[in-house]
């Protein structure tokens, strides 16, 4: 975890983004707030308890309070977020940049499913999971349901934009296997059909030669299409760009296989997303039903 956060400081995040994510992955590993200090302290992070609960990781040259990263770092809403009872206020929540309620919500589901109350939905949905589930979008940066479905569409656009390239790749090959087959087909029954042309008895001749001949002009009937200014198209060129799209080619479809399992990732991640908010919203609709 703590390479994930340290290598984050490479690309160019700031210090506050990276504690924040800590405070999101440990939240829901913690018991009470003294078992979050301890992990957040395991991590590798400094740790300045007093009226205002203070960290600093390694590198870094002050400290940062936990308040200022926002309404729901206070040790009061860590606190709570750790028990699984915060609410964000409507007005904070609008004042922060990159809000974090649907982690909140996730880890208020996974506090849930923790108690007896919902021992049913933590055997639907396994605790292991959403606790994957939350990390993966701690460490994306992932904190908004709209963020996170903005990606899904992006990953999944690039993954249909790849597989499109692939397509156009695939049929200029085959074109350029079809033209290089013929071409080498029209040169050497050229020959022989030359002299069928020339032949005076050419029944005779094509009994003899009647492979060669037909083979010639359906090759010859192909290639007229392909004819630039009345001239066949340079074999070699060909054969050159052949190779290097099938280099191309060969280093898309890495790239597409990739893509596809980001896609399945995403897709995962979105889906026990919505498997646990939907889960989270239950018991409202229980009391509600009760009421």
């Amino acid at each position: 975890m703590t390479a994930i956060l340290w290598d984050a400081e490479r690309k160019g995040t700031s210090w506050k983004a990276k504690l924040k994510a800590l405070i999101d992955i440990t939240i829901p590993k913690a018991k009470d707030f003294d078992d979050f200090l301890r992990l957040m302290e395991a991590a590798g992070y400094e740790v300045k308890r007093g009226k205002f609960v203070s960290f600093r990781a390694p590198g870094q040259e002050r400290f940062t309070r936990s308040k200022t990263l926002g309404e729901a770092y206070t040790v009061e809403a860590i606190t709570e977020r750790i028990a699984g009872t915060y609410r964000a206020k409507p007005k904070a929540l609008r004042q922060e940049k990159a809000g974090v309620s649907m982690l909140i919500d996730i880890q208020n589901s996974i506090k849930a499913a923790e108690s007896k109350g919902y021992e049913q939905w933590a055997k639907i949905h396994n605790l292991k999971q959403a606790a994957k589930t939350l990390n993966f979008l701690t460490e994306h940066d992932i904190s908004e349901y709209e963020q996170l479905q903005a990606v899904l569409d992006e990953v999944h656009t690039e993954s249909e934009n790849t597989a499109a390239t692939l397509k156009g790749l695939e049929k200029r090959l085959s074109d350029i296997s079809l033209l290089m087959k013929n071409i080498s087909a029209y040169q050497q029954t050229k020959a022989v059909y030359m002299q069928y042309k020339k032949a005076k008895d050419k029944e005779k001749f094509l009994r003899g030669n009647e492979s060669s001949i037909i083979i010639h002009e359906a090759a010859a009937k192909t290639l007229q299409a392909a004819r630039n200014g009345g001239k066949l198209p340079d074999f070699k060129k060909l054969h050159t760009e052949y190779k290097e799209l099938t280099e191309k080619k060969d280093k898309l479809y890495q790239e597409y296989g990739k893509l596809k399992k980001k896609v399945k990732q995403y897709d995962t991640i979105k889906q026990n997303v919505d498997s646990i908010l939907r889960q989270a919203k239950q018991p409202e609709r229980e009391k509600q039903t009760e009421r």
